[in-house]
């Protein structure tokens, strides 16, 4: 009853608001705001459209160091007014049903009643991600914690946990209730003879406590060495994730940035180089020592002479940067290195940028989800610019038109959010210190 109600009152509100709600009474606690969830499962279905959460049974609050100030995040947390919800139906069904075949006949007559019946008053509780942001700048993940140890010896890079950050809950103690009702007589025959007469009447009613949680929202959390960044939705993913691998590049200075610069476009003209590149970085990232940055090309050498004398942890930051930029770019086709390296002459990066990051906003999943984006990021002080940026996108699987209209082929993200990646970086890199 409990899971009819919830997922009533999500469907009363507006879907966009990606409410999920909450199976089971007895499990609400878990679902209260700053608690830690896994996905159990990415499949989404026609009958389940929401994800599938499982509780951690810790709150974000229990794996940070303890802040300066003594306070609990908690207090980051805001309330809203009250709203209320009311939902009340009554069916009733009177008729008859004869049906005779061969060697069997039926007879069904009587009726049948139904009423369901809740008028609940939720509240919303939340923390804003402006809040979670400045969090954390002020307090790191305890890296010795058991569950943050248990989470990275099974993904050892970085862990992906959810955070409640927003709750529908009771704000007072409410009753839902629902009752049938069924009463007739049945006659058939089939080979032998059964009848039957009676009513049959069930009430169900069951009492929400008040705070209960009754629906909840959450973002992903990325954690990495006592490091952690919260994101909303794709677009905010996929910014936490290239601002977390590319966070050593704004530390560097001019001339270290653009040796790196440079080097990243020789290897965007030359697969052989950019092979050559990947394989040195990832014996960087793989083995404590025994690695040799030599090269016989002069496109390499200079940034292989500034990892050669970088401090270790500097240097595993750099490498993991410049893997991650490869690895972006590996995801797409030599057509759209190329205009990517065009897009750089004719200095478009930045707004290109703003067109992809637009993009990612809208559900690129959906193949008949057609979306329009603002007309004015495709316009460009000259008109080959606009085709060259269309062809771009287009080729990470997303049409274009001029007026800004949209439509996504072959559920295009990953593409898309390699395209972001690899403008994000450039743009990073080719733009005043």
């Amino acid at each position: 009853m409990f899971k009819k109600l919830t997922k009533g009152i999500v469907k009363q509100m507006n879907p966009r608001e990606e409410f999920v709600p909450v199976d089971s009474v007895t499990d609400n606690e878990h679902f209260r705001p700053l608690c830690l969830l896994k996905k159990k499962r990415k499949l989404k279905t026609i009958f389940h459209p929401a994800p599938y959460y499982q509780p951690t049974r810790f709150t974000l609050e229990d794996v940070l160091l303890p802040g300066e100030d003594g306070k609990s995040i908690e207090s980051l947390l805001q309330d809203s007014g009250q709203f209320t919800l009311t939902k009340a139906t009554r069916d009733q069904v009177d008729g008859g049903l004869s049906i005779s075949f061969d060697s069997a006949s039926a007879d069904l007559q009587g009726g049948a009643s139904s009423s369901k019946a809740f008028s609940v008053k939720p509240q919303k509780r939340s923390i804003s991600l402006q809040s979670l942001e400045a969090l954390t700048k002020e307090r790191k993940i305890n890296t010795d914690h058991s569950f943050i140890q248990q989470l990275r010896q099974v993904r050892r890079k970085y862990v992906k946990l959810y955070v409640v950050t927003e709750i529908l809950e009771a704000s007072e103690e409410t009753v839902y209730e629902e009752s049938t009702k069924a009463d007739g007589g049945c006659k058939a025959t089939f080979c032998a003879t059964f009848s039957a007469k009676g009513n049959r009447e069930n009430n169900q009613r069951i009492v929400i406590p008040k705070g209960c949680t009754l629906a909840f929202r959450t973002i992903p959390v990325l954690i990495r060495d006592g490091e952690w960044h919260p994101s909303q939705g794709k677009l905010g993913a996929v910014m936490s994730e290239v601002k977390y691998f590319c966070r050593i590049f704004p530390d560097l200075t001019s001339d270290q940035l653009l040796i790196i610069f440079n080097t990243i476009k020789a290897v965007m003209r030359d697969q052989t180089l950019f092979q050559e590149l990947g394989q040195k970085m990832d014996e960087i990232l793989e083995q404590n020592d025994g690695y040799e940055l030599k090269t016989e090309s002069p496109d390499l050498k200079d940034l292989f002479s500034t990892l050669q004398h970088s401090p270790r942890d500097c240097l595993l930051q750099l490498a993991e940067g410049i893997t991650y930029v490869l690895d972006a770019l590996y995801e797409l086709m030599d057509e759209q290195l190329w205009l990517l390296l065009e897009s750089l002459e004719r200095k478009i990066l930045s707004q290109q940028l703003k067109l992809v990051a637009e993009l990612l906003k809208h559900d690129l999943e959906d193949k008949m989800c057609n979306f329009h984006v603002d007309a004015r990021l495709l316009s460009f002080p000259h008109e080959e610019e606009q085709m060259l940026t269309m062809e771009l996108v287009q080729l990470s699987g997303v049409q274009l038109q001029q007026d800004g209209s949209a439509v996504p082929r072959d559920q295009p993200f990953e593409s898309v959010a390699a395209l972001f990646a690899a403008l994000y970086t450039l743009n990073l890199m080719s733009g005043p210190k």
